[in-house]
């Protein structure tokens, strides 16, 4: 059987013969060798680099506090309190045991139920998802603060007058939810009150009077001008 044709003359076999004799040889060990230290050098740099960015993102990170009690400032229903708080003490806490304000229902205390439903800068907000250093330069308004003085808010208003609670757990949270959508949207509608109040919970089942009262409110608004 003839050899099989090679690609290279015998004048290119003797050149490459010639070049692998004199080529470096590199062993296993060396090149593994060679291999870690290329890694370590990688790893050092780039230990370094990340060093320069923590030192760098801590210059501008805000001044940490805690584990103590710090000393805030919440503006609740127009009033400024001044007060001293642990780190983890949330809004709902804060209302409740350090300014007496229990208006604010804590019945789940994990964001799920709406009970404890407040306005914080005109928007509502689970007070207890929220800490209370956290609270600290903005408006925070709870169902004591829609009243006028003796004069109840509309929505508290309807509310009484469609009978629209049983336990009285979840009522300050809608109460809330509602007048929020009152002052974005006076004519709403059924399914946006619906959607109004879909964070907030009525073990009751007093749904459907709540809705009546809802509607009952924006048109004694819209009404009284």
């Amino acid at each position: 059987m003839a050899a099989p044709s090679h690609p290279f003359g015998k004048e290119d076999l003797a050149i490459v013969e010639e070049h692998d004799s004199k080529a470096p040889k590199v062993s296993r060990r060396s090149f593994l060798k060679g291999m870690g230290t290329g890694l370590v050098g990688t790893a050092v740099l780039a230990g370094g680099e990340a060093l320069k960015t923590r030192e760098a993102s801590t210059d501008t990170q805000p001044a940490l506090i805690g584990p103590g009690e710090t000393p805030i400032t919440l503006k609740v229903n127009g009033q400024t309190h001044s007060l001293k708080v642990s780190p983890r003490v949330t809004l709902a806490d804060a209302l409740r045991n350090h300014l007496d304000l229990t208006g604010t229902k804590v019945v789940c205390d994990r964001g799920s139920c709406g009970g404890c439903t407040v306005l914080v800068d005109g928007k509502t907000a689970y007070s207890c998802m929220m800490l209370a250093v956290d609270a600290e330069g903005k408006e925070v308004t709870t169902v004591e603060g829609l009243a006028r003085g003796s004069r109840l808010h509309p929505v508290q208003s309807a509310f009484i007058e469609h009978d629209a609670l049983m336990c009285g757990f979840c009522t300050p949270g809608f109460i809330i939810s509602v007048s929020s959508l009152l002052s974005r949207t006076p004519r709403p509608t059924l399914e946006q009150v619906k959607e109004s109040v879909s964070g907030n919970v009525c073990r009751c089942g007093a749904y459907p009077n709540i809705f009546k009262a809802a509607l009952a409110a924006a048109e004694k608004n819209r009404k009284e001008g």
